[in-house]
């Protein structure tokens, strides 16, 4: 097959989702019949201005010309700094004024209605010639909803021995450096060859390329020849399609960088069944008997359980991406009636991570998240908040004050819905366990549900529900999506892991550390409250005695470097080691280097080996030799 046959095809895909087909020449200045003034122009403005007319229709014509011209123009020369710019006009409409009855009007006008299909023009058009800095280019196909070019398709033919999909990469690489005014309309930009395809946002780099593997939803997962097929249907569908520029594209600020994040199929199919969850398991129920029973998933989830279900995406698969969007869908949901959302995390420095994803996707979000910074401040948003409103704070903020036996109910309206970070933390139990002194200690989510009865809960997490782990299905109900460590191989987002156990070598002080660090995670779910954090305090360094001895640490050393030499001579790779504490690793590290000196130096560009810790001036002279700013360790 040719790069032109797949193009064809594509075409005929395209078709057959429902878009209008049109041959970029057909278009042209001087073709059959022309949609554009010239080769720098890339809206269809007849179709941006009827589409503004048709969705808009109270509008007069000046303030259609208007919008006209703030879209046609990009905001900035840095084309991600347009797009952001775009992608807000985009959601939230062009802001107009015009007169009406000797009174100026600000109104906004829509470019899209994601309410309403039939409203919208979709078109796939190929060989649609741009004007370039260098010379005329050609993408492939472009496809655009009201005159908006907001994908981009570059193909390669799958026959050709030379070619393959990296070099459609590269060639939406060189359109962005040339013909930058068609990427400030970017949502999306998709290589393939035919046989693989996959899908990228304006600032993508190749790794982060990935497949579309869906078509309506998370289990149809047809085993198509072509993966482009696939994406045409999937990721092109019109409806869904729409509903991801709308939800599942946000900005972050990395090192002062924009870049843009857009999800995978994972993610959105994740997110709108959780959204769909969560909807009919907050319902107000009042007067109405609710049965225990769950539905797994798949099957319907019981109207006003409160349970919304939980999403369980393997580590590394963007789970704060897919909380951040989950929030967007859910709190335009009218159903909802402006919901209030709570994202409960089980640590402070989680807390912070996420707090910072959320707050960069203010337009998704359109509102501030707040952060708790104590229990009396997370009470006092609880009990004031009427409706609307992100709030972040940690699960242990729920905890009781001293002269408390329950938690006092701080707000019962139904339309409160608790997003949990790793969901099944065993201080979510619903049930009371005796304690030595005799009193009844409750899990936080007793503490919540008490806080908040009418609310639904929600959880994410990177790891699986333990069968016999019934508190967690207690409060959050059964699985709504899966996206495990295989999916995760299959995409190519991760490699496979293969466990080895090393522990019958390293059998120094064994039974001590695991006795003790039961104990230990038992009070660290308390540390909130500040005398168990003393207690937490010297139940860790007692632990850390143990795992940090000099004996077991320089076995540790000796068995970690012959392992890494016997791989490496096989095969190239890296290693990472995961300590207890910043002090373990750093005498870990002495150990290692007194075996292989010529590992270490003190330049962080050169040496072997690097410690990847925080740290600050105030830290001790063991720890300064590792102790590296932002850029350093992310450079590590």
């Amino acid at each position: 097959m040719t790069e032109d046959q797949l193009e064809q095809q594509c075409l005929e895909w395209f078709a057959e989702g429902g878009w209008e087909i049109a041959h970029g020449p057909d278009l042209a200045p001087e073709g059959e019949a022309p949609e554009r003034a010239d080769y720098r122009q890339v809206l269809l403005l007849a179709d941006l201005e009827a589409a503004i007319h048709r969705i808009n229709p109270h509008l007069p014509q000046s303030a259609v010309e208007q919008a006209v011209a703030v879209v046609r123009k990009p905001e900035s020369l840095d084309v991600v700094v347009s797009n952001r710019a775009f992608h807000r006009l985009l959601l939230d409409g062009v802001p107009v004024e015009y007169k009406r009855d000797d009174k100026v009007v600000h109104d906004q006008a829509f470019l899209v209605d994601f309410g309403d299909l039939s409203a919208n023009r979709f078109r796939a058009i190929n060989q649609f010639t741009l004007e370039g800095s260098k010379q005329l280019r050609r993408p492939d196909v472009v496809c655009f909803i009201n005159g908006l070019p907001l994908a981009v398709l570059e193909l390669k033919s799958p026959g050709a021995e030379n070619v393959n999909i990296w070099d459609a990469y590269n060639q939406i690489q060189t359109y962005k450096d040339e013909c930058s005014d068609l990427f400030a309309y970017n949502e999306a930009a998709i290589i393939s060859d035919g046989y693989l395809a996959r899908v990228g946002s304006l600032t993508a780099s190749q790794e982060r390329y990935m497949p579309w593997r869906t078509i309506k939803h998370e289990d149809d997962k047809p085993l198509l020849e072509w993966q482009l097929e696939t994406m045409v249907r999937g990721f092109f569908d019109r409806e869904l399609f729409l509903d991801y520029i709308r939800y599942f594209v946000i900005f972050e600020t990395d090192s002062d960088k924009l870049i843009k994040k857009i999800a995978g199929y994972h993610q959105f199919h994740a997110v709108r069944e959780a959204v769909r969850a969560t909807v009919i398991a907050a319902r107000d129920m009042s007067g109405d008997g609710i049965s225990e029973k769950r539905a797994t998933y798949g099957d319907e989830v019981l109207p006003g359980s409160k349970k919304a279900g939980v999403v369980w995406h393997t580590q590394g698969s963007g789970k704060s991406i897919s909380m951040c969007c989950y929030a967007g869908k859910l709190l335009q949901q009218s159903e909802m009636n402006n919901p209030t959302l709570i994202v409960v995390t089980d640590r402070n420095d989680l807390d912070g991570q996420l707090f910072a994803t959320f707050s960069a996707a203010r337009e998704l979000l359109k509102q501030e998240p707040v952060q708790a910074d104590d229990r009396d401040t997370l009470r006092r948003l609880l009990s004031e908040l009427e409706s609307g409103g992100i709030i972040f704070t940690t699960v242990q903020k729920f905890a009781l004050l001293n002269d408390e036996s329950g938690h006092p109910i701080l707000n019962d309206r139904h339309n409160i819905v608790v997003i949990s970070d790793e969901a099944h933390r065993s201080q979510y139990g619903l049930k009371a366990t005796l304690k030595k002194d005799g009193t009844y200690k409750f899990g936080y989510a007793r503490h919540m549900r008490d806080a908040l009865p009418n609310a639904s809960f929600i959880g994410f997490t990177g790891t699986p529900i333990e069968s016999e782990d019934k508190d967690t299905r207690a409060v959050f109900g059964d699985y709504v999506s899966i996206y495990d460590i295989q999916d995760a191989v299959d995409d190519g987002a991760t490699v496979p892991i293969f466990y080895e156990s090393r522990l019958a070598k390293l059998d120094i002080n064994r039974e001590q550390i695991e006795e003790l660090s039961d104990h230990v995670e038992e009070v660290v779910e308390d540390d909130e409250d500040v005398g168990s954090r003393e207690k937490t305090k010297g139940e860790w360094s007692r632990l850390e005695k143990l795992v940090g001895a000099g004996t077991r640490l320089k076995q540790v050393a000796e068995d970690l470097v012959n392992h890494f030499e016997t791989r490496s001579s096989t095969i190239d790779g890296k290693a990472m080691i995961v300590a207890m504490s910043r002090e373990i690793a750093v005498h870990l590290y002495n150990e290692i280097i007194a075996l292989r000196p010529e590992w270490h130096d003190d330049d962080p560009e050169k040496g072997a080996i690097k410690i990847v810790m925080t740290g600050s001036a105030s830290d001790r002279a063991l720890l300064q030799p590792h102790i590296h700013n932002k850029q350093t360790k992310k450079r590590f």
